[in-house]
């Protein structure tokens, strides 16, 4: 099993259900090889906002996509000293440096992402970053 860390766009994408990348997206997160990783910072950027929004169909798939994750991020304090480590030394910016951080607190192997490879995330060397865009390993 590979345990697996989902950027917010990956889910946005297969809420939303548009277009190749959400193909791409739902065919990762239906992945029976894979274990799922998260953490609070992950929710509060998906979630609050299809709350609010009434979009109750997208607040159900974050919903399901969060109660099947196995791995739980919760060194909060922790993840925020690694994530201002990561994004002074990578340049992330600062949601992207709570995700990486929180990924590698759970041990995940992989971070999944919309981001195209040109963009800042991939810089991290603390996890393999891999892009739904071009489906292969970019770190």
């Amino acid at each position: 099993m590979t345990r697996t860390f989902i950027d917010s766009g990956v889910l946005i994408a297969a809420a939303r259900g548009e277009g190749a990348i959400a193909q791409r997206a739902l065919t990762i997160l239906l992945d029976p090889n894979r274990e799922l990783a998260s953490s609070i910072f992950l929710k509060l950027e998906v979630l609050p906002k299809a709350i609010y929004n009434n979009r109750t169909s997208e607040v159900r798939f974050y919903e399901e996509y969060f109660d099947a994750v196995s791995y739980w991020a919760t060194s909060v304090d922790q993840i925020i000293q690694n994530a201002y480590r990561e994004v002074t030394e990578s340049g992330l910016g600062a949601m992207d440096g709570l995700h990486v951080a929180a990924a590698v607190s759970v041990s995940a192997v992989e971070f999944i992402t919309n981001e195209k490879p040109e963009k800042s995330i991939h810089r991290t060397k603390s996890i393999q970053v891999i892009s739904i865009w071009s489906n292969s390993n970019t770190s």
